[in-house]
Protein backbone atom coordinates (compact mmCIF):
# COMPACT_ATOMS: atom_id res chain seq x y z
CA UNK A 1 0.00 0.00 0.00
CA UNK A 2 1.58 2.94 -1.02
CA UNK A 3 -0.69 5.48 0.01
CA UNK A 4 -2.19 6.32 3.64
CA UNK A 5 -5.13 8.74 4.16
CA UNK A 6 -5.48 10.46 7.86
CA UNK A 7 -8.83 12.19 8.91
CA UNK A 8 -10.54 13.72 11.48
CA UNK A 9 -14.16 15.88 12.13
CA UNK A 10 -12.06 18.78 10.11
CA UNK A 11 -9.52 17.28 7.95
CA UNK A 12 -8.14 14.75 5.39
CA UNK A 13 -4.51 14.53 4.24
CA UNK A 14 -3.08 11.93 1.83
CA UNK A 15 0.49 10.95 2.25
CA UNK A 16 2.26 9.07 -0.66
CA UNK A 17 5.22 6.50 0.40
CA UNK A 18 6.87 8.29 -2.79
CA UNK A 19 8.99 10.84 -1.28
CA UNK A 20 6.91 10.95 1.89
CA UNK A 21 4.78 13.44 0.06
CA UNK A 22 1.77 14.89 1.33
CA UNK A 23 -0.86 14.93 -1.84
CA UNK A 24 -3.95 15.83 -0.43
CA UNK A 25 -5.33 18.30 1.68
CA UNK A 26 -9.13 18.62 2.43
CA UNK A 27 -11.42 20.57 4.32
CA UNK A 28 -14.38 19.06 5.88
CA UNK A 29 -16.81 19.68 2.58
CA UNK A 30 -14.19 18.03 0.95
CA UNK A 31 -12.70 20.33 -0.61
CA UNK A 32 -8.74 20.40 -2.17
CA UNK A 33 -6.39 23.12 -1.06
CA UNK A 34 -3.07 21.09 -2.52
CA UNK A 35 -2.17 21.41 -6.00
CA UNK A 36 -3.18 17.96 -8.10
CA UNK A 37 0.25 18.02 -9.24
CA UNK A 38 -0.83 18.85 -13.17
CA UNK A 39 1.91 18.34 -16.28
CA UNK A 40 3.39 21.82 -15.71
CA UNK A 41 4.87 20.70 -12.34
CA UNK A 42 4.14 17.16 -11.36
CA UNK A 43 4.31 18.02 -7.39
CA UNK A 44 2.23 18.89 -5.02
CA UNK A 45 4.18 19.17 -1.84
CA UNK A 46 7.68 17.50 -2.31
CA UNK A 47 10.36 17.34 0.77
CA UNK A 48 13.80 19.02 0.09
CA UNK A 49 16.46 17.05 1.16
CA UNK A 50 19.56 16.73 1.87
CA UNK A 51 19.87 19.67 0.05
CA UNK A 52 17.32 22.96 -0.77
CA UNK A 53 18.05 24.61 -4.07
CA UNK A 54 20.73 23.81 -6.15
CA UNK A 55 24.46 23.27 -5.61
CA UNK A 56 27.06 25.36 -8.27
CA UNK A 57 27.31 22.24 -11.46
CA UNK A 58 25.16 20.46 -9.27
CA UNK A 59 28.38 19.11 -7.36
CA UNK A 60 28.94 18.39 -3.67
CA UNK A 61 32.35 18.60 -2.93
CA UNK A 62 33.73 15.91 0.14
CA UNK A 63 37.14 15.52 1.36
CA UNK A 64 38.29 15.98 -2.32
CA UNK A 65 35.91 13.86 -4.03
CA UNK A 66 33.33 15.11 -6.42
CA UNK A 67 29.59 13.90 -6.34
CA UNK A 68 26.61 14.88 -8.13
CA UNK A 69 23.08 16.04 -6.55
CA UNK A 70 20.67 17.68 -8.16
CA UNK A 71 18.33 20.49 -7.17
CA UNK A 72 16.66 20.21 -3.84
CA UNK A 73 18.43 16.70 -3.34
CA UNK A 74 17.05 12.81 -3.82
CA UNK A 75 14.28 12.34 -0.48
CA UNK A 76 11.70 13.56 -3.05
CA UNK A 77 12.03 11.06 -5.21
CA UNK A 78 13.07 7.62 -3.15
CA UNK A 79 10.29 5.80 -1.57
CA UNK A 80 10.11 5.92 1.96
CA UNK A 81 9.27 2.86 4.49
CA UNK A 82 5.62 2.80 6.55
CA UNK A 83 6.57 3.09 10.42
CA UNK A 84 2.94 3.81 11.64
CA UNK A 85 -0.33 4.36 9.86
CA UNK A 86 -3.14 5.05 11.77
CA UNK A 87 -6.18 7.29 11.45
CA UNK A 88 -4.84 10.43 12.28
CA UNK A 89 -0.81 9.93 12.30
CA UNK A 90 1.61 8.21 10.26
CA UNK A 91 5.23 8.03 10.18
CA UNK A 92 7.60 7.21 7.41
CA UNK A 93 11.06 6.53 6.99
CA UNK A 94 14.61 7.06 4.82
CA UNK A 95 17.87 5.42 5.71
CA UNK A 96 20.93 5.96 3.33
CA UNK A 97 21.97 2.99 1.13
CA UNK A 98 24.77 2.68 -1.21
CA UNK A 99 22.31 4.66 -3.77
CA UNK A 100 22.33 7.81 -1.55
CA UNK A 101 26.00 7.63 -1.03
CA UNK A 102 26.81 7.78 -4.31
CA UNK A 103 25.17 10.82 -4.36
CA UNK A 104 25.17 12.12 -0.50
CA UNK A 105 28.31 10.25 1.49
CA UNK A 106 26.91 10.58 4.72
CA UNK A 107 24.71 8.23 7.03
CA UNK A 108 21.80 9.44 7.78
CA UNK A 109 18.07 8.60 9.18
CA UNK A 110 15.16 10.52 7.75
CA UNK A 111 11.98 10.19 9.68
CA UNK A 112 8.66 12.37 8.49
CA UNK A 113 5.77 12.08 10.92
CA UNK A 114 2.21 13.72 9.75
CA UNK A 115 -0.33 14.21 12.77
CA UNK A 116 -4.03 15.80 12.33
CA UNK A 117 -4.93 18.09 15.27
CA UNK A 118 -8.00 19.51 15.43
CA UNK A 119 -8.13 21.78 12.26
CA UNK A 120 -4.07 21.59 11.42
CA UNK A 121 -1.67 19.28 9.67
CA UNK A 122 1.87 18.85 11.20
CA UNK A 123 4.30 17.50 9.29
CA UNK A 124 7.59 16.56 11.47
CA UNK A 125 10.99 16.27 9.92
CA UNK A 126 13.52 14.57 11.95
CA UNK A 127 17.12 14.47 11.00
CA UNK A 128 19.87 11.63 12.60
CA UNK A 129 23.16 11.50 12.11
CA UNK A 130 23.71 7.66 12.03
CA UNK A 131 27.45 8.21 10.83
CA UNK A 132 30.99 9.09 12.47
CA UNK A 133 31.65 12.06 11.50
CA UNK A 134 29.15 15.61 11.19
CA UNK A 135 26.28 15.07 9.10
CA UNK A 136 25.68 18.92 6.93
CA UNK A 137 22.42 18.74 5.69
CA UNK A 138 19.82 21.17 4.44
CA UNK A 139 15.88 20.67 4.83
CA UNK A 140 12.74 21.87 3.16
CA UNK A 141 8.94 21.72 2.73
CA UNK A 142 7.77 22.36 -0.67
CA UNK A 143 3.62 22.28 -0.17
CA UNK A 144 1.66 23.98 -3.41
CA UNK A 145 -1.73 25.89 -2.30
CA UNK A 146 -4.15 25.98 -4.65
CA UNK A 147 -4.01 29.87 -6.50
CA UNK A 148 -6.53 31.00 -6.01
CA UNK A 149 -8.41 29.98 -3.30
CA UNK A 150 -11.79 29.91 -4.50
CA UNK A 151 -13.06 29.23 -7.68
CA UNK A 152 -13.81 32.86 -9.84
CA UNK A 153 -11.39 34.69 -6.92
CA UNK A 154 -9.00 36.67 -8.58
CA UNK A 155 -5.25 35.83 -8.17
CA UNK A 156 -4.90 39.87 -7.38
CA UNK A 157 -7.16 39.51 -4.79
CA UNK A 158 -5.25 37.17 -2.47
CA UNK A 159 -2.72 38.53 -0.16
CA UNK A 160 0.05 37.17 2.62
CA UNK A 161 -0.17 38.33 6.08
CA UNK A 162 3.03 37.66 8.17
CA UNK A 163 2.44 37.41 11.55
CA UNK A 164 5.45 40.46 12.16
CA UNK A 165 6.01 42.81 9.50
CA UNK A 166 8.71 42.43 7.08
CA UNK A 167 10.93 45.20 6.13
CA UNK A 168 14.36 43.21 5.30
CA UNK A 169 15.67 43.03 2.18
CA UNK A 170 14.65 39.63 -0.08
CA UNK A 171 16.77 37.45 -2.07
CA UNK A 172 16.48 36.49 -5.45
CA UNK A 173 18.29 33.12 -7.41
CA UNK A 174 20.58 34.12 -10.53
CA UNK A 175 21.12 30.89 -12.68
CA UNK A 176 19.46 28.84 -9.77
CA UNK A 177 22.26 29.99 -7.29
CA UNK A 178 21.46 32.55 -4.64
CA UNK A 179 22.23 36.03 -5.79
CA UNK A 180 25.08 38.13 -4.26
CA UNK A 181 22.82 41.33 -4.27
CA UNK A 182 20.05 41.55 -2.02
CA UNK A 183 16.62 42.97 -3.81
CA UNK A 184 14.19 45.49 -1.54
CA UNK A 185 11.31 43.54 -0.66
CA UNK A 186 7.78 43.74 -1.57
CA UNK A 187 6.09 43.19 1.58
CA UNK A 188 4.51 46.62 2.99
CA UNK A 189 4.20 46.30 6.68
CA UNK A 190 2.98 42.56 7.61
CA UNK A 191 1.51 42.52 4.03
CA UNK A 192 2.39 40.94 0.84
CA UNK A 193 -0.40 41.53 -2.11
CA UNK A 194 0.01 38.44 -4.72
CA UNK A 195 0.70 39.10 -8.38
CA UNK A 196 1.91 36.74 -10.83
CA UNK A 197 4.62 39.40 -11.61
CA UNK A 198 6.02 38.32 -8.33
CA UNK A 199 7.84 34.85 -9.86
CA UNK A 200 8.61 36.26 -13.07
CA UNK A 201 12.34 36.31 -11.48
CA UNK A 202 11.55 32.86 -9.53
CA UNK A 203 11.55 32.44 -5.71
CA UNK A 204 10.76 34.98 -3.86
CA UNK A 205 13.30 34.26 -0.83
CA UNK A 206 13.25 35.64 3.31
CA UNK A 207 16.28 34.38 4.48
CA UNK A 208 15.65 36.24 7.44
CA UNK A 209 12.21 36.34 8.12
CA UNK A 210 11.42 37.59 10.99
CA UNK A 211 7.92 35.96 10.91
CA UNK A 212 7.14 31.76 12.24
CA UNK A 213 4.02 32.61 10.38
CA UNK A 214 2.14 33.55 7.44
CA UNK A 215 -1.50 33.52 6.27
CA UNK A 216 -2.65 32.70 2.51
CA UNK A 217 -6.61 34.68 2.29
CA UNK A 218 -8.64 36.05 -0.40
CA UNK A 219 -11.95 37.37 0.20
CA UNK A 220 -14.67 34.98 0.58
CA UNK A 221 -12.37 31.89 0.88
CA UNK A 222 -11.03 29.45 3.65
CA UNK A 223 -7.76 30.83 4.85
CA UNK A 224 -4.75 28.76 5.21
CA UNK A 225 -2.26 29.65 7.86
CA UNK A 226 1.13 27.83 7.42
CA UNK A 227 3.79 28.06 10.85
CA UNK A 228 6.73 26.66 11.19
CA UNK A 229 9.81 25.46 13.56
CA UNK A 230 13.43 25.00 13.16
CA UNK A 231 13.17 26.08 9.90
CA UNK A 232 15.56 29.79 9.13
CA UNK A 233 13.93 31.13 5.75
CA UNK A 234 11.08 30.96 3.59
CA UNK A 235 10.47 30.57 -0.11
CA UNK A 236 7.38 31.44 -1.78
CA UNK A 237 7.22 30.41 -5.41
CA UNK A 238 4.95 29.68 -8.27
CA UNK A 239 5.91 28.69 -11.83
CA UNK A 240 5.40 30.91 -14.78
CA UNK A 241 3.00 29.49 -17.76
CA UNK A 242 5.24 31.28 -20.32
CA UNK A 243 2.60 33.92 -21.36
CA UNK A 244 3.23 36.16 -18.54
CA UNK A 245 1.03 34.18 -15.93
CA UNK A 246 1.87 31.64 -13.24
CA UNK A 247 0.26 28.29 -13.00
CA UNK A 248 -2.12 27.92 -10.51
CA UNK A 249 -0.57 26.70 -6.86
CA UNK A 250 1.53 29.05 -4.55
CA UNK A 251 4.28 27.23 -2.56
CA UNK A 252 4.96 28.52 0.88
CA UNK A 253 7.71 26.75 1.90
CA UNK A 254 10.05 26.97 5.13
CA UNK A 255 13.88 25.88 4.12
CA UNK A 256 16.37 25.29 6.88
CA UNK A 257 19.13 26.09 3.98
CA UNK A 258 19.30 27.65 0.64
CA UNK A 259 20.55 27.40 -2.94
CA UNK A 260 24.58 27.55 -2.94
CA UNK A 261 25.91 31.45 -3.33
CA UNK A 262 26.98 32.34 -7.10
CA UNK A 263 30.57 31.65 -6.97
CA UNK A 264 30.69 29.13 -4.18
CA UNK A 265 33.55 26.77 -5.04
CA UNK A 266 33.89 25.05 -1.17
CA UNK A 267 33.41 22.03 0.52
CA UNK A 268 29.59 21.00 1.13
CA UNK A 269 30.42 20.78 4.65
CA UNK A 270 31.23 25.33 4.35
CA UNK A 271 28.61 25.98 2.43
CA UNK A 272 25.97 28.56 4.16
CA UNK A 273 23.06 28.06 6.19
CA UNK A 274 23.97 23.80 6.83
CA UNK A 275 22.76 21.96 9.35
CA UNK A 276 26.23 20.55 11.38
CA UNK A 277 24.38 17.52 13.01
CA UNK A 278 27.29 15.81 15.46
CA UNK A 279 26.98 11.99 15.30
CA UNK A 280 24.46 9.96 17.12
CA UNK A 281 22.31 13.27 17.35
CA UNK A 282 18.95 14.71 15.54
CA UNK A 283 17.18 18.08 14.38
CA UNK A 284 13.23 18.29 14.56
CA UNK A 285 11.74 20.56 12.27
CA UNK A 286 8.09 21.61 12.43
CA UNK A 287 5.65 22.54 9.68
CA UNK A 288 1.96 23.19 10.33
CA UNK A 289 -1.05 23.92 7.88
CA UNK A 290 -4.31 25.16 9.31
CA UNK A 291 -7.31 25.88 8.01
CA UNK A 292 -9.13 28.86 9.31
Amino acid sequence: MHRHTIENAYLSATVKADGAELCSLRDARGTEMLWQAHPIWPRHAPLLFPIVGRLKDDTLLHQGKAYRLTQHGFARDRRFAWLTRSPTVCRLVLHDDTETRAMYPFGFRLEVTYTLDDDALEQSLTIVNTGREVLPASAGGHPAFVWPLAEGAAKGAHVLTFAEPEPAPIRRLQDGLLSPDPAPTPIEGRTLRLDPALFAADAVILDQPASRSVRFTAPGAEAIEVSWDGFRQLGLWSRMTGQGESADFLCIEPWHGMASPVGFDGAFRDKPGLMLIPPGERRVLTLRIRLC
